[in-house]
């Protein structure tokens, strides 16, 4: 029987390109010198954006990963089954380089590059991207151990996704995983109570083959071809090498306890692990292995900040669009003024996030330079902070936008709003990133001073920019037990001041400062909607720059 006619529900958003379509992410990818991979990214942009590669991303998130400890005789074998579309997912980022490209090509914009690229796929789909972070930041790592480094080279480097479970010298292509935190620390390593044993006595030390037996609580994507790992020796805690295979083509004994049964993602398979005399390879110095992980911390403290920038666009567009084809009480949602409010809000929000993520994967590519050394290690911390922080807000409000529809598991918000405290946690949470902002500034007092001054110049002229750098000077100059007491709010302060920077240097006139007024009002414009005397007008000109209507 024909009960109703189905009206006023929204089309799903595909066959876009992510790339072309984003004016801000196609404005920074110019300036941040990544110009040169600007047609890669359309074309990847017009892959991921198309329904072939959605639909990848739902199966993929609506199989989970499958633990196998045991096979039918009873042998141990510790094999995690994924979904045939896990894999079309690490192929895609594979091929596009998102693994390695700044170890492949350095050179100009190479980690700009990467991370516009890293920022399209982690739009459609998250869990994929951990083993991918994971293979990239580990290179910073082992290219520091040159003998070890050559072995592994032309597996890292590949742009073949090779799924099979077998040794390293007999794959194609290996991804590198991390085991480092256990039950009783979680962020605080130090106390990670993991052994290791040389296994030659006479033999010991950095590039030394081991013997590690304990647990890890959180060891990510378990069929990663090799881990990354923290155990003590004598000397205190050293970093080590840890393949999945023996070289004599036996399994390492590293035992899958469980899969994590967590939030977010569910595509990717997050572990529990025991390891009884798992053999290992030192790498970095005796008894220096948090200094050791220190730079693969940086990257990917760098893709968290990447990661949940994408979220918020992907949520943005998809609030957007749901708006502008959604009618309620006689009119679209997008032609309600408190709704296109909330939207324009939004959408200098996410821009706001996709110029400050650029502007500090560019600092990557020049470590030498004083003030570039000043992004990536004070506001590396800082932007991780922030910008993960406010996606659980962002996508929450985005949500908000759908109603109900966006409330089920069949709509994309409900997947995004999922992902989005994840960077909040991994590789530190916030007070983790707060302290480290106060540490890194207090070695780089050089690179502070040039920050400040850049942030000087740039609110030369521009009051509400003024009243932000100045608010930040007045809690830098407190007293160090009252900063760190305070180093959220100074964190924040931070942040909101380099952004406005940018914004003032790079978007439209009317976008910039609608963000200024709004983030220097008290409460850092926590509630979207709040845009004070932006005019309607100067609205529907952020909305049309965030999204183009058709």
């Amino acid at each position: 029987m024909h009960t109703h006619e189905i009206t006023n529900q929204v089309p799903d958003l595909s066959g876009y390109n992510l790339y072309r379509s984003d004016a801000a992410l196609a404005e920074a990818v110019q300036r941040e010198g990544a110009h040169w991979h600007d047609c890669t990214l359309a074309s990847q942009g017009e892959l991921l954006g198309g329904a072939e590669m959605r639909e990848m991303a739902e199966l993929a998130n609506r199989h989970a990963p499958v633990l196998h400890t045991h096979d039918r005789c009873g042998r141990r074998i510790d094999v995690v089954e994924f979904h045939p579309a896990w894999h079309t997912l690490l192929d895609q980022l594979r091929r596009a380089g998102l693994h390695a490209l700044p170890w492949m090509q350095p050179g100009d914009g190479a980690h700009a590059a990467r991370a516009a690229g890293y920022f399209l796929h982690a739009q459609i789909e998250a869990g994929s991207l951990c083993p991918t972070t994971m293979t990239f930041a580990a290179i910073a790592v082992l290219q520091q151990e040159p003998a070890l480094f050559e072995q592994l080279r032309t597996r890292l480097f590949s742009r073949e996704h090779d799924a099979r479970d077998l040794p390293i010298p007999q794959k194609r292509s290996i991804l590198i995983g991390m085991g480092m935190t256990e039950k009783q620390g979680g962020s605080d390593v130090r106390s990670n109570a993991s052994i290791a044993m040389p296994v030659d006595p006479l033999n010991d030390g950095r590039g030394a083959a081991y013997l590690l037996s304990g647990h890890k609580w959180f060891f990510s994507a378990p069929m990663c071809d090799a881990h990354l790992m923290l155990a003590r020796i004598e000397n205190g805690l050293s970093c080590f090498f840890v393949p999945r295979w023996l070289p004599d083509g036996t399994r390492n004994p590293i035992l899958i306890q469980r899969l994590k049964d967590k939030l977010g993602n569910r595509s990717n398979s997050s572990s529990e692990v025991e390891f009884e005399e798992a053999m290992g390879i030192m790498v970095g110095d005796e008894g220096r292995g948090i200094p050791t992980i220190i730079e693969m911390a940086n990257h990917t403290r760098l893709d968290c900040i990447i990661g949940s920038a994408a979220l918020m666009r992907q949520a943005l567009v998809q609030a957007i669009h749901h708006a502008r084809h959604r009618s309620a009480f006689g009119r679209r949602l997008a032609e309600q003024p408190l709704m296109r409010a909330v939207l324009a809000d939004l959408a200098l929000e996410s821009e706001a996030a996709t110029m400050l993520m650029l502007r500090v994967a560019h600092a990557f590519d020049a470590p030498d330079d004083p003030l570039q050394r000043a992004w990536k290690r004070i506001i590396t911390p800082a932007a991780k902070f922030w910008i993960c922080k406010r996606t659980l807000e962002f996508t929450g409000e985005c949500m908000e936008v759908w109603g109900g529809n966006g409330y089920v598991e069949t709509a994309p918000m409900a997947r995004l709003y999922r992902e989005a405290p994840v960077n909040s946690i991994w590789e530190g949470s916030g007070n983790v990133m707060c302290l480290d902002v106060l540490r890194a500034m207090a070695r780089e007092t050089q690179g502070l001073a040039l920050l400040l001054l850049e942030l000087d110049d740039a609110a030369a002229g521009h009051p509400a920019l003024r009243q932000q750098v100045d608010a930040l000077k007045q809690m830098l100059a407190a007293p160090e037990e009252e900063r760190e007491a305070g180093a959220r709010r100074l964190v924040q302060q931070l942040v909101l001041a380099l952004q406005g920077m940018l914004m003032l240097r790079h978007a439209p006139a009317g976008s910039a400062q609608a963000f200024l007024e709004s983030r220097s009002q008290a409460d850092g414009g926590r509630v979207y909607g709040t845009l004070g005397s932006a005019s309607l007008a100067a609205q529907e000109a952020i909305l049309q720059r965030a999204w183009p209507e058709a």
